[in-house]
């Protein structure tokens, strides 16, 4: 069975393809996605922005296809910097997880209310109609430096007190096992799955 999924974030889409051997399911990516004009992410939630991403790329796929949106929610921030994760700081391509993470750890100073959860939701959809979507979260806590040059994004900073260290510490199936996009992404392949098997 093959899916397609729209992301341009290596990283994602080392883990996205990680999950579907996993489960026998071949993720691909969209064809031509660096050409497509991307969608305008002005949803309010998680939900809301994967949603439209998947509803809008699924028009150029063959088949169904799968958008995701990702983030952090800090407790003592409110739940910053949450859908504007990846452009907390305003900066956008190389440099950009750096210049996420200083922001984050300026804005958080000495405050010892460091509890933070990484939150991926997974939208599927078929033919620019979005047909069900999928949640995973995993609870944490917001280190004062980085820690391990593993993983992307805030992984540095995100210390898993089951690991006793963060996501930037350990390796790809490892991290993959209890991440938010695991918990969503084995949710949809899941029903995928289940879908496909109906279908035979």
């Amino acid at each position: 069975m093959k899916v397609y999924c729209a992301t341009g974030n290596p990283g994602k889409l080392r883990e996205f393809r990680l999950a579907g051997e996993l489960l026998g399911i071949d993720i691909e990516p969209v064809a031509g996605l660096k050409e497509i004009a991307a969608p305008e992410e002005n949803g309010a939630t998680f939900e809301e922005n994967a949603a439209l991403k998947a509803a809008y790329y699924s028009r150029f796929a063959p088949g169904l296809l799968f958008a995701d949106d990702s983030g952090l929610a800090v407790d003592a921030l409110d739940g910053e910097p949450g859908v504007f994760s990846a452009r907390y700081a305003g900066v956008s391509g190389a440099g950009a997880d750096e210049a996420n993470n200083r922001l984050l750890l300026e804005r958080l100073g000495d405050n010892p209310r460091r509890t933070a959860r990484f939150v991926c939701v997974i939208a599927l959809a078929h033919g620019g109609e979005t047909q069900h979507t999928f949640r995973g979260e995993v609870e944490g806590e917001i280190l004062y430096e980085p820690h391990g040059p593993g993983g992307f994004g805030y992984d540095p900073l995100f210390y898993y007190p089951p690991f006793g260290c963060s996501f930037g510490e350990v390796d790809g199936p490892r991290k993959f096992e209890v991440s938010h996009r695991g918990k969503a992404l084995r949710e949809l392949l899941q029903y995928c799955s289940e879908q496909g098997s109906e279908e035979r």
